[in-house]
């Protein structure tokens, strides 16, 4: 018989899909499109909320019963501190700290845990009267930190940031609220994660 795959989303507004709907956020397009693939997969476990911070992540963690194990783990967080001007220290700490957890989760299997880097939210319309270039440096020095921990564990890192900056002024790319993003960006970032699940998987 089959092995159904298990998938443990963590992070924040963007994990969730705020502003489109549920099956349209980016954990569950991934679950679609490996079942289109003749992929067992049980619908994403999801640990998220809009607003969170990586030390939210970090508490809600520890008070949520999780599953003993995980065949994958996604992490996508940050953007929460870099808005609230947080001390990036403490983001490097509670990072690292997010980043064994779910390697741990998966049983060691560090391969199996997949950081998505941080979306650039500067430069959407929803902050045009922001410092968009400013916000995009912090952007940058929090997917620093990801990509170097992720390098450091041994973990998968997609980078969707750059497309995030691209395609900002794209009004289809972008959620009602001029701040998220649509359901065909969720998709983008979907294919990519559902990617690396199948071709590790295999």
């Amino acid at each position: 018989m089959q092995h159904t795959i298990s998938y443990l989303a963590l992070g924040d507004s963007y994990t969730i899909g705020e502003s489109v709907p549920l099956h349209e956020s980016f954990p569950y397009i991934t679950t679609q499109l490996i079942r289109k693939q003749k992929i067992l997969i049980h619908a994403p476990e999801i640990i998220a909320q809009t607003g969170w911070t990586s030390t939210e992540l970090a508490e809600q963690l520890l008070k949520t019963e999780l599953q003993p194990q995980y065949d994958f783990v996604s992490l996508l967080i940050g953007v929460n501190n870099q808005y609230r001007h947080l001390s990036l220290d403490n983001f490097r700490n509670d990072f690292e700290y997010l980043l064994k957890k779910a390697i741990h989760l998966t049983g060691g299997k560090s391969e199996r845990v997949i950081v998505l880097s941080i979306p650039d939210w500067g430069c959407t319309p929803y902050a045009a009267d922001k410092n968009g270039k400013e916000i995009s440096v912090e952007i940058d020095s929090y997917n620093h930190v990801c990509d170097q921990f992720s390098k450091k564990y041994h973990t998968r890192f997609i980078n969707i940031t750059e497309e995030t900056r691209v395609e900002s002024k794209n009004p289809a790319a972008l959620a009602s609220d001029q701040l998220h993003y649509s359901g065909i960006t969720h998709l983008h970032w979907a294919t990519k994660l559902a990617n690396q699940i199948i071709e590790i998987h295999q």
